[in-house]
């Protein structure tokens, strides 16, 4: 049981990060972005592209795919979201639009790379054994990372003058404008950092198994799990929300098959709304 919990935190690590990211976008843009996932999957495969085929070092490979990604996120912003803003389209076109993006994604990432299973070639190292439990050094660092992450956005969030801006856009765009905030330039940064959020969790799952270009799609429904479960517009509940969806999912194999683990983390998410309609931190 100990070691499925640990897995689990793992698991909602990633998860945690994406969640944020995804929460942060639709505080502010107000629709749902299913292009999220391929995001991440994109992050994933640009630091296999440095790391495995230019032969770059993992750390700075992964900040290169990290960096990529978020500027990536910008320049649709510039090409496709800000254009549809200024037209006044309502949130299902959003969705619809982010729906095409997410298969554009996808579709060029098999172009580039092919169909095929991917692993960073990493060197193998030593697990930590303490009694029954396994702990790999690779999921150390999936939990430090993430964790570093989370009190960075924390700080963002709380210290900076964007952060600052990013919520007051959150509460009230049109009384965000009036009061003198560049709202383009805050969206910018808000996609910014929650792709290059989602990007990390690319990363670091990959660093607990392999990467292929449906990783995306198969995630995004955990990661909206967690947003829903958390409260949606909340970084603090995402982050919360992932953390129970990876503990339901790995938790639930002790007693049912793998292939139910996302049944009972929607099912909890279910039974929590029951009790809490706008999530664990939702307003």
């Amino acid at each position: 049981m100990l070691q499925l919990v640990i897995n689990g935190l793992v698991l909602g690590s990633i998860l945690a990060l994406a969640a944020i990211g995804l929460s942060m976008t639709y505080s502010i843009l107000n629709f749902a972005n299913f292009a999220h996932g391929d995001f991440l999957a994109l992050g994933a495969y640009l630091t296999f592209v440095f790391s495995v085929i230019l032969g770059i070092p993992f750390i700075p490979a992964g900040a290169i795919a990290v960096v990529i990604t978020a500027l990536v996120a910008v320049a649709c912003d510039y090409m496709i979201w800000k254009p549809m803003r200024d037209k006044g389209a309502g949130s299902v076109t959003l969705i619809i639009i982010s729906i095409g993006l997410a298969l554009f994604l996808r579709n060029l990432i098999i172009f580039l790379w092919g169909p095929d299973i991917k692993r960073y070639d990493l060197p193998v190292k030593p697990a930590i054994e303490l009694g029954s439990v396994v702990i790999t050094q690779n999921q150390i660092v999936v939990i430090i990372v993430a964790v570093i992450c989370m009190f960075l956005v924390h700080h963002l969030l709380k210290k900076t003058t964007i952060g600052k801006a990013m919520r007051a856009l959150s509460d009230n765009t049109d009384l965000a404008r009036a009061s003198g905030i560049d709202v383009d330039r805050v969206i910018r940064y808000t996609w910014a950092i929650g792709m290059a959020l989602a990007a990390v969790g690319g990363v670091l799952y990959g660093l607990i198994t392999n990467i292929n270009p449906n990783m995306g799609w198969f995630m995004l429904l955990p990661i909206f799990a967690a947003v829903i479960l958390g409260g949606i517009g909340s970084p603090y509940g995402a982050m919360g929300g992932g953390l129970i969806i990876g503990l339901a999912e790995e938790l639930s194999t002790a007693i049912l098959p793998t292939e139910y683990k996302l049944v009972v983390a929607f099912a909890i998410m279910i039974a929590v709304l029951f009790v809490r309609p706008r999530g664990i931190l939702g307003m």
